[in-house]
């Protein structure tokens, strides 16, 4: 359904031989329900996620063409609460009337007989997405001036989604504030346990000294629980500015300085080694330094940041064990991907980082 920038090739592939599903009976299933169902339909998928599988649905031909994105699941099984197909539903279904560029969700499904799992179709929203290098229409990282903007934008969008009210669109009940930072270290602590295939002292370490050192949260607001710049899409036209926003599987209502944390874990200043596949091209002459990043959040949100070491060390934690995660997939052999077959060395490493983070 979207008249916006196409997304870059690279970041359309062939479905992937493991992840194809029944186009037919996907088809039938969806005819009628949008506009543009009841086309031909043709299947890519976006290739640059770890986790949930999410595909591009050409319906019709040519310019004509109707584009939808739709969201499933990992393949197998996965951790209680996490790849919330009917909460990423649930927060689109509204969050749009409030933060234009989240994508509009149109139709969740919950019957395994279609997809083999639970499923929802959400608007297309395009632009550039940017993973670790800035791509050549904003310089290829050796512009300064697109490289501060690209760094700006990433705060600035979070502090416009930090000051939504949630009562007003009805996502107000989608969390529980109160002992919101506690349940997340001790989840995140218990889906660590879950997804280790090897010993990591330094994980279980760092999980007893985040359980019991939990700083006072700020006030709850929305938050994305995963904000990252490669979940931003980016007007080719203009690094500074935002024109989308994915992968709301896990939006809830809670303490906002977990989303910045989020963020500062792959955040590599230019005196720093990167660790861990999710880094940012931050090394870039120009992108602000991870200090300049918190300043800015505070002074446009007006939220005391004094605890953010606590946050930066939680959200490298929670990163490692995302990785754990994804690597245990492998193992089992839930899904053949050879990009993950060295993701439990990664989440060491992480899981290192995140002790020498503490304040």
């Amino acid at each position: 359904m979207s008249k916006t920038e196409k997304l870059p090739l690279s970041e359309v592939i062939a479905v992937r031989r493991d992840e194809i599903f029944d186009e037919g009976r996907f088809a039938e299933y969806v005819k009628g329900r949008f506009p543009g169902s009841d086309l031909p339909l043709r299947v890519e998928q976006f290739g640059g996620g770890h986790a949930n599988l999410t595909y591009l649905l050409h319906f019709g031909d040519g310019d004509e063409a109707i584009d939808y994105v739709l969201r499933r699941p990992p393949l197998g099984p996965v951790a209680p609460g996490a790849h919330d197909m009917k909460r990423e539903y649930r927060a689109l279904s509204s969050l749009w009337k409030a933060f234009p560029v989240a994508p509009r969700a149109l139709l969740y499904c919950d019957d395994p007989e279609i997809l083999g799992a639970d499923f929802f179709v959400m608007e297309r929203l395009g632009g550039v997405v940017i993973r670790r290098e800035v791509p050549e229409c904003f310089g290829s990282g050796s512009d300064p001036d697109s490289n501060r903007k690209l760094s700006e934008v990433l705060i600035d969008t979070l502090v416009d989604l930090h000051a939504v009210d949630a009562k007003t669109i009805g996502l107000d009940g989608l969390g529980r504030p109160d002992g919101f930072l506690e349940r997340q270290v001790s989840g995140w602590t218990d889906r660590m346990e879950r997804a280790q295939t090897r010993e990591l002292p330094v994980a279980e370490e760092v999980a007893k000294w985040l359980l019991e050192n939990i700083p006072d949260s700020p006030a709850p607001t929305l938050l994305h629980n995963d904000w990252k710049l490669d979940n931003m899409a980016i007007d080719p036209a203009d690094p500074g500015h935002c024109v989308a926003v994915y992968d709301w599987d896990m939006c809830t209502v809670g303490d906002p300085l977990c989303d910045l944390g989020t963020l500062l874990c792959s955040w590599i200043d230019r005196d720093e080694a990167a660790v861990g596949p999710g880094s940012m091209p931050s090394q870039s002459e120009g992108f602000m330094l991870r200090r300049e990043a918190i300043e800015r959040y505070a002074e446009r949100s007006g939220r005391d940041v004094s605890a953010i070491r606590y946050y930066h060390a939680f959200g490298t934690f929670k990163m490692a064990v995302v990785l754990l995660q994804i690597y245990v997939r492998y193992h089992r052999g839930q899904t053949k991907d050879e990009r993950f077959a060295s993701m439990d060395v990664a989440a060491e490493s992480l899981f290192g980082q995140a002790a020498k983070r503490r304040p």
